[in-house]
């Protein structure tokens, strides 16, 4: 990919020093990530901004991750002691388990205000993560729409986006934040397929070249299926783009495919799901 991806707009530097602002409010940090690209989809950032909270992994989006790539992601998140669970946040699948783990990654914490007396006191919890990542989607499966009252508590402002759940506990919403500076365009690819980056920055039909590469070569099957592919896959993934929106009627004058239009249409429904569940990022050591 000739272009290079950068996308730091203003107001992400405003999230990192309101993140650092209100984290002493909080007693544990939600880190929501998009099981398909559960590398690309870390801001590397926070490790040195919420360190010394305790941190959970929401591995959301798992209803269009490849099922068994998520298993092996979280097999591999519980090997280095990182606590995660996966969750589709439309459906409601798996966060049922949510409060029990967060309160199962405090139970130190929990054990010592119950010693003193406050075991009625609610876990506060903030909610990062990147932009489509499907924080807000998790929020609200969470408080099921509902958003908390601003109280008189020492630290809260009225600006404040905080959530009641089950059980009491209160989430603290963030904006979505990207860091600087992509130094691994992979990861910025990865980005921009999932959505993250917005498409106005890029070129669609770089994009969906690069994304057909990976595709053809991981999950050939599911294109044919969707595409009603029965050629042999040119080598050329940009071959494969015009196959693709010929397949679909995607033409214009003299017959020649319709390139952009082709390219919008494999993005759209890629991060749809419409591919099937598809992960782009396997775990394998130095990764996490």
């Amino acid at each position: 990919m000739d272009q290079s991806i950068q996308w730091f707009p203003g107001h992400m530097t405003r999230t990192k020093r309101k993140i650092t602002e209100l984290l002493p409010l909080v007693d544990i940090v939600v880190e929501v990530i998009d099981a398909r690209i559960p590398i690309s989809s870390r801001n590397p950032d926070l490790d040195s901004l919420i360190s010394g909270k305790p941190r959970l992994l929401v591995l959301n989006k798992a209803d269009i991750a490849d099922e068994k790539a998520t298993e092996k992601w979280l097999q591999e998140y519980r090997r280095l002691g990182q606590p995660a669970m996966a969750a589709d946040c439309k459906s409601g699948k798996g966060i049922s388990g949510f409060v029990p783990l967060m309160r199962e990654v405090l139970q130190d914490k929990l054990s010592q205000w119950a010693e003193k007396g406050m075991a009625n006191r609610a876990v506060r919890a903030m909610v990062v993560g990147i932009p489509n990542s499907g924080k807000s989607s998790f929020i609200n499966r969470m408080a099921r729409g509902g958003k908390a009252k601003v109280e008189d508590r020492p630290g809260v402002t009225r600006n404040q986006q905080w959530f009641v759940i089950d059980g009491g506990a209160q989430l603290l919403d963030t904006p979505g934040l990207l860091w600087p500076k992509f130094d691994d365009q992979t990861v910025a690819k990865h980005l921009a397929f999932t959505g993250a980056i917005r498409d106005e920055i890029m070129d669609s039909e770089e994009l969906a070249f690069e994304l057909l590469k990976i595709l053809a070569e991981e999950y050939e099957p599911r294109l044919r299926e969707r595409y009603k592919l029965t050629e042999p896959f040119p080598e050329d993934a940009w071959d494969l783009l015009q196959q693709i929106g010929r397949k679909r009627g995607m033409l214009i004058s003299g017959g020649e495919v319709d390139t952009l239009r082709a390219s919008t249409m494999l993005l759209d429904e890629y991060r749809g799901g419409k591919l099937g569940r598809i992960t782009l990022e396997m775990p394998h050591k130095g990764t996490i």
